[in-house]
């Protein structure tokens, strides 16, 4: 855990939750295991702890995240939230490719083979 990428139009917060998203998504996060502190994340990502704090909330209520009584965070176990996790940060990515490919009219074949010549 090191970078946070933070875009013009989005808060602190919600980048850190794309964050854990992401480690989650590429299984550097594994469902069950600790995560950082809140002041330890915060520092790690040089933001505000309230901010970090925010985050947390945020998905101990959406149950990606669960704490025990004066324990660590942890990464829930549900294997549903987990692939909603993963098929969310895809479709956000396919949107945002979407739209950049419809605004220089590329047909949707020529997108087709661009994207399988990639991305292999």
């Amino acid at each position: 855990m090191c970078s946070l990428s933070i875009n013009n139009r989005g808060t602190v917060y919600s980048a850190v939750i794309r964050y854990i998203k992401e480690q989650i998504a590429s299984a550097k996060l594994e469902p069950g295991q600790e995560i950082p502190s809140r002041r330890e994340l915060a520092s790690r990502l040089k933001v505000n702890s309230n901010t970090v704090q925010r985050a947390y909330k945020i998905m101990e209520e959406e149950g990606l995240i669960y704490t025990e009584r004066n324990r660590r965070s942890k990464i829930t176990k549900d294997e549903k939230i987990l692939g909603s996790v993963r098929e969310e940060l895809i479709l956000q990515a396919v949107s945002s490719f979407v739209i950049s490919i419809r605004s220089i009219n590329v047909p949707v074949d020529e997108v087709l083979d661009l994207v399988n010549k990639n991305y292999m």
